[in-house]
This record gives structure tokens, C-alpha cells and sequence, in this order.
């Protein structure tokens, strides 16, 4: 199992506190450090405010030698597909090749009204995240020296030069999550290197992940193509008193965070990655919510990433 540590930066972070952790989770081992998209907090006071997730990484890519980069997830509201591919193909280059772009089709009405973002219905969302994985793929996959041209609806594009590329070849790996029953899967089997369910219990990923596999037998591709990944939220402590704390924190509840995260004693946690692993995920993103914890990242890294 790959574990990947997952912030929530609009919750109030400044560069330096998400730099912190992402060299935590470097020395430490983890694979990858992932930050959500977001320019509006959900609780609280925002604290010190949103970092904007491709400038931020842009900084970590320099500011780190080995861990992997990413966002889970950019919403297609924000960005246009042409600029998005440039930024990212930037930020991969920047790294040396580091980089993954999560990207889903924008849910938070909240953040859109607050910074003047368009935020048309559901279908519309998705008519737009599909093309702009239509977009993005595209110009990742033209030959140099040859032009791009896109005849969309919303993105229409004529004689684009393609550029930048990204150092990986074949593009930047691409994330596609969601809990739809079928443009979420199709959009992951034609597009995604890897299907996320998030917060969803190991009974309802796998069938989420059945889904998207039966969806790339459609597409005649191998559903062995696609990483199965996860993402919960992580409260660890070996003594109630160090859970009770964490889980204050974050203004959870013990109780709750055992039932929908990864929560509780090293063998508790253990145990919930394993029935993730037997639902069909190989990759887990453990969503680290208070920031100022490095302890918490370090005390992962030592009692559950090696039985893991």
C-alpha cells in the first residue's frame, strides 16, 4: 500500500507551515505530499487565508528533491484548460518530473460566489471538466512543432503551439475521482491514471472501483492500468489522551473519526488500510488537518508505514 499525506491549505496555511510539512513527509518517507484546491475555508476563520494550489506547488517543487506533487483536487471552474496545461506542465518541469494533477469538476458553491468564479449546474460542470481533460491531454500529446486545435464548446482552440511539455513522458499523470455512476467512471478510463474515491468506507470504494473497472472493459483497455486510491482523514495516538487531543484539534469527535477515518492506535489504523486494500485500493491519502503537527506525520511514518 502507498501512503500520501493530504492537506486542506484553506483552512488557513501560509507557504512556510505547508513547506514544514511537505519536508516532514519527504525525510520521512512518504511518497508524496497532495494539498486540495480551495479559496475558501469550510470552517473556522480561514486563518491566514488560501495559497493559490499551482503557485504553492510550483514553490514545493523547488523547495524538495524526491517526494511527489499534486493536487486532489483542481476544480475545472477555476482555470482555464489551455493556461491550466501550461502552469502545471511548468510546475512538472520545475520539479523534474514530480508532479500529478487531480482535477474533478468543482462542488463548493461557496468559494465561486466569494472570488466572482462562474459555477454553472452539474451537467454543465461536467460538460466542462470533460473537455478540459480533452484539452489538457491534447496538448500534452502533440507532437513539437506541430499545432494544437480543439473544436469545444466551451474551450475552443486554433493553432495552439502545445507548449510547454511536461518532463514525464506521456504528460503529468491525471486524477479522476468521484462517486457518480457514469460519467465519473467513463471520464477515469478514458483520461485518469488513477481513480480516487474520497471519503468514502472501504464498502462503497469498492464499488466505486468495480465501476470504474467495468467502465475501462467498455473502453477495451486494462482495468490494471488504473491505480485504486483512497483518502481519509488521519487522528493517530497511541493513548486516548493523545487522540482526544488531535481529534480537538481538528473539532472532531474520537468516536466519528474511527468510523470514516483512519483513527485510533497503530493497529487500528493498520487495520482500516487493510480493508481498503482488500476493497481494491493500492494507494491511501491520509488528510492531515492540523498543520502544526509535525509530530503526527513523523509518528505515522514510523509505527504505520512500516507494516504497511
Amino acid at each position: 500500500m502507498d501512503l500520501r499525506i493530504f492537506t486542506e491549505p484553506q483552512q488557513g496555511a501560509t507557504y512556510d507551515d505547508l513547506l514544514a510539512v511537505a519536508r516532514t513527509a519527504e525525510d520521512a518517507g512518504f511518497d508524496a505530499f497532495f494539498r486540495s484546491d480551495h479559496y475558501l475555508h469550510m470552517s473556522g476563520d480561514g486563518g491566514a487565508g488560501p495559497t493559490d494550489a499551482w503557485v504553492t506547488l510550483a514553490g514545493l517543487a523547488r523547495d524538495t528533491t524526491r517526494i511527489r506533487l499534486g493536487t486532489l483536487v483542481t476544480a475545472a471552474t477555476f482555470r482555464l484548460p489551455g493556461p491550466l496545461a501550461i502552469a502545471v506542465a511548468g510546475v512538472d518541469q520545475m520539479s523534474g518530473g514530480r508532479v500529478e494533477l487531480g482535477i474533478g469538476a468543482g462542488w463548493f458553491a461557496g468559494e465561486h460566489t466569494a472570488y466572482g468564479i462562474d459555477f454553472p449546474d452539474v451537467r454543465e460542470r461536467f460538460d466542462r471538466l470533460e473537455e478540459q481533460l480533452a484539452v489538457i491531454t491534447g496538448l500534452w500529446a502533440t507532437p513539437p512543432g506541430r499545432t494544437y486545435t480543439h473544436d469545444g464548446s466551451h474551450y475552443p482552440m486554433v493553432d495552439a503551439p502545445a507548449l510547454a511539455k511536461p518532463v514525464q513522458e506521456g504528460g503529468v499523470p491525471i486524477i479522476v475521482g468521484g462517486s457518480g455512476k457514469r460519467r465519473t467512471p467513463a471520464l477515469a478510463a478514458r483520461y485518469a491514471s488513477e481513480f480516487n474515491a474520497a471519503f468514502q468506507s472501504p464498502e462503497d470504494s469498492r464499488v466505486l472501483f468495480e465501476r470504474v473497472r467495468a467502465a475501462c472493459e467498455e473502453r477495451r483497455r486494462d482495468p490494471d492500468e488504473l491505480t485504486m486510491s483512497a483518502v481519509g482523514v488521519l487522528c493517530l495516538g497511541g493513548d486516548e489522551a493523545t487522540l482526544a487531543r488531535r481529534a480537538g484539534a481538528i473539532g472532531r469527535d474520537v468516536d466519528e473519526l474511527r468510523r470514516n477515518g483512519f483513527a485510533g492506535s497503530t493497529d487500528e489504523v493498520v487495520d482500516r488500510i487493510g480493508r481498503y486494500a482488500e476493497a481494491g485500493a493500492t494507494r491511501l491519502y491520509l488528510q492531515v488537518l492540523d498543520l502544526a503537527d509535525l509530530d503526527h506525520v513523523e509518528e505515522l511514518a514510523s509505527t504505520v508505514l512500516p507494516q504497511v
